[in-house]
């Protein structure tokens, strides 16, 4: 393969090659990054065109197994449909790439990422948009901006641009940012836990085999503390340094490489200024009292209601174009009044956040539940909890075998949330994205302690960060779960209205906002900072000042949710009946073997009767009893403890031709298992219960029976008895 470009940047070196390749494409580019190799094209239809505002950009990013020297697991030995990671760094693609393509573009256009081999250091996430940008940037499309991402993490307290993976999964943060030369465009962070709590493996392997494998070493991760507003500002400034100088180097060295570029016709529908006029002299207060029905499907009634009045009298006007005049007059409406006069649609101030409230465990039958309503957004978020094989097992390319997810998050949206009458389908991309965001949000405070927990957020109704809704109600159903936290998190959309100068920005931004403002910035974290953010700017970037008064402003509105998340959370009511619970005792490590019994007869006879996992300890005689009620925990705690209590009986030393006094503790067909004076058992075959044949040993012998026998033999730790 020949390079065309070899590029020096941060901590790594980037090789381009663009005419070797996909030559059919209107761009392409083939990206080697140590020994990862990805293509990306850019194909659009030249011929076809949309008429509305709407960008039909698709993105998919695909990787193939054998990059890594993998085929692929289960029943269909070919790549089918895509993973998590897949989908949510097609997301981060569309989301940087989105805002290059000029207003009224209307083509529909695919860019395609395929990842052909992978270095297990590579931060697929980073060079996936690099080679996407790099395609789109040498085609025949008439863009001339550059978009890159960079990572930061941190290490031992050091800054890290561009971390191997390696480097990441030691660091306490994860901030990936993407933007052009003079622009940011895109942030998503998370906190990575810094803190394992390691157990030591337990003396018996399968103490559990109901939920075999939760015995042996337990790694949880998480962290004491979120990361602070103020550091944050400052990682943002190297970053960003470091993100534009990249995208400098890529326009610098690519321009050669760009084709001539297609004339194409911008569909943007053209206001008319007469209608707008109109609307504006005769209609305001109209406007006014539409944007006052504060659901997404009043809003859209009033508004149409309006413009079905206003065609009464202007017979010859075209609807379509009087809807456009409207929604032009409803967004400067909006947004002056925000700028102007520090009032919002609803009436709010700026920082104000809507009216809450929370209700807990009000499914009976789950284990937890939590119904989160913030004015009229409304989750309802139910915990389901399980065992270690529960976890959702995956594998990505750069892993060396599959990992388990013992923390998930699943989001659903269903279309009667903002009153759409639209059929539920398989996950969307946005309900995995949001899932996953809240994921990012909780995990860095939620001790698993070996237990597998399932989030799920139904969305009942929304207007406005329904993914933040799902935070906040995830954090109180992982409380009425009784599950250790190590702070509380909420989280809050924040949004931002700018004029020039002038600028304003909202906290706990509703459906309007969203739609009208410029810029979309979730913030969840504790009272001490934050632990994930995700932000989309659609204007020109946003300078550190700004954002930093946007940090702060959403710390304040997050303290104000959290206070009413800890006033219900000391009401919280458990679901007693239903509830899996985990105990933690100690006993005298001494008496381990008893517990266990002889081959593990005794802890799986625990098990079976009170229905219950057991993890013990074996050096400081710590046990872990998890079961599906209390009832069946307390029974086998306290079975537990009566065998500690009762009087260690000192072992005998057996010999051939010793007689003793035993009892019939269990009889099968080849014979019967008799307990011998110190709690050993011995086998009484048979053939020895008697010197006449015996075809039934229960003729002979019940449980229970006394006998005496005698050591006849000796096969390894087993005893061989005869019946006296």
């Amino acid at each position: 393969m020949k390079y065309d470009v070899n590029l020096d940047l941060t901590n790594k070196t980037e090789e381009y090659s663009f005419n070797e390749v996909a030559r059919q494409a209107n761009g392409a580019a083939w990206l080697k990054c140590g020994d990862t190799v990805m293509l990306a094209t850019v194909v659009y239809e030249e011929n076809e065109t949309v008429s509305d505002d709407f960008l039909p950009l698709t993105v998919q990013y695909i990787e193939k197994t054998y990059a890594a020297g993998k085929i692929p697991g289960g029943f269909f030995k070919r790549e089918t449909k895509p993973g998590d990671f897949e989908t949510l760094t097609s997301r981060i693609v569309d989301r940087s790439l989105r805002p290059l393509f000029p207003k009224g573009f209307g083509h529909p256009t695919q860019i395609t990422i395929m990842v052909f081999s992978v270095d297990s250091e590579a931060d697929l996430q980073v060079l996936a948009l690099n080679a996407a940008s790099a395609a789109l940037y040498v085609s025949d499309i008439d863009i001339n901006r550059s978009v890159c991402g960079i990572r930061a993490a941190k290490v031992d307290g050091e800054l890290i641009l561009n971390p191997t993976l390696s480097q990441l999964n030691n660091s306490t943060l994860d901030l990936y940012l993407s933007g052009t030369k003079d622009d940011l465009l895109m942030i998503e962070m998370r906190s990575i836990g810094s803190e394992n709590v390691e157990i030591e493996p337990s003396i018996e392997p399968i103490l559990d085999p109901i939920n075999a494998g939760m015995g042996g070493v337990i790694v949880d991760t998480h962290i004491s503390n979120a990361l602070p507003e103020d550091e944050l500002i400052e990682v943002f400034a190297k970053t960003q340094e470091a993100l534009f100088a990249a995208n400098t180097k890529y326009e610098e060295a690519f321009k050669e490489f760009q084709k001539e570029a297609q004339p194409l016709v911008l569909t943007a529908n053209q206001l008319n200024e007469e209608m707008v006029a109109y609307v504006e002299q005769n209609h305001m207060a109209d406007i006014k009292e539409a944007m006052n029905q504060m659901a997404k499907s009043e809003r859209s009634s009033a508004l149409r209601t309006l413009r079905k009045t206003i065609l009464t009298t202007k017979t010859d006007w075209d609807e379509e174009e009087l809807k456009a005049a409207i929604e032009k007059v409803k967004k400067i409406q909006v947004r002056s009044q925000i700028l102007d006069e520090k009032v919002r649609a609803d009436g709010r101030a700026l920082n104000e956040v809507r009216p809450i409230t929370i209700e807990t465990n009000v499914l009976p039958s789950a284990h937890s539940s939590c119904l989160f309503t913030r004015g009229q957004t409304q989750a309802l978020v139910v915990l389901t909890l399980g065992g270690p094989k529960d976890a959702q097992m995956y594998e990505s390319l750069t892993d060396e075998s599959a990992q388990n997810e013992e923390f998930m998050v699943h989001y659903n949206f269903p279309g009667f949330s903002v009153g759409e009458a639209s059929p539920i389908t398989g996950v969307k991309r946005r309900e995995l994205g949001h899932g996953n965001l809240a994921k990012r949000a909780l995990e860095p405070i939620v001790h698993t302690d070996g237990k597998t927990i399932r989030l799920v957020s139904e969305i009942l109704e929304s207007n406005g960060s329904s993914s933040m809704a799902t935070v906040c109600g995830g954090y109180m159903a992982l409380k009425a779960a009784d599950i250790e936290t190590s702070d509380t998190v909420a989280g809050i959309a924040m949004g931002m209205v700018s004029e020039g100068d002038k600028y304003a920005i909202l906290s706990d931004i509703m459906g309007l906002e969203d739609h009208d403002g410029d810029m979309d910035f979730k913030v969840t974290g504790s009272k001490d900072g934050i632990t994930a953010m995700q932000m989309d700017i659609k204007l020109g970037g946003i300078s550190l000042e700004v954002l930093k008064e946007a940090l702060y402003q959403a710390k304040e509105g997050r303290s104000h949710i959290i206070d009413i998340m800890l006033e219900a959370e000391s009401k919280i009511q458990f679901n007693d009946g239903v509830l899996p619970t985990t105990d933690f005792f100690h006993i005298d490590p001494s008496f381990i073997g008893e517990i266990i019994g002889q081959a593990g007869k005794t802890i799986r006879e625990i098990i079976e009767r009170f229905e219950v996992a057991i993890d013990i300890d074996k050096k400081e005689g710590k046990v872990k009893i998890t079961g599906k009620n209390k009832s069946g925990i307390e029974g086998a705690k306290e079975h537990i403890n009566s065998i500690v209590s009762k009087p260690k009986v000192a072992k005998i030393d057996y010999q051939v031709g010793d007689k003793y006094e035993g009892t019939v503790k269990r009889i099968v067909d080849f014979g019967a298992f008799v307990e011998l004076p110190d709690g050993q058992d011995g086998l009484l075959h048979i053939s020895k219960i008697s010197k006449e044949r015996v075809e039934n040993v229960r003729d002979i012998l019940n449980e229970g029976d006394k006998v005496t026998v005698e050591i006849i033999e000796f096969k390894g730790n087993k005893i061989s008895l005869s019946m006296v």
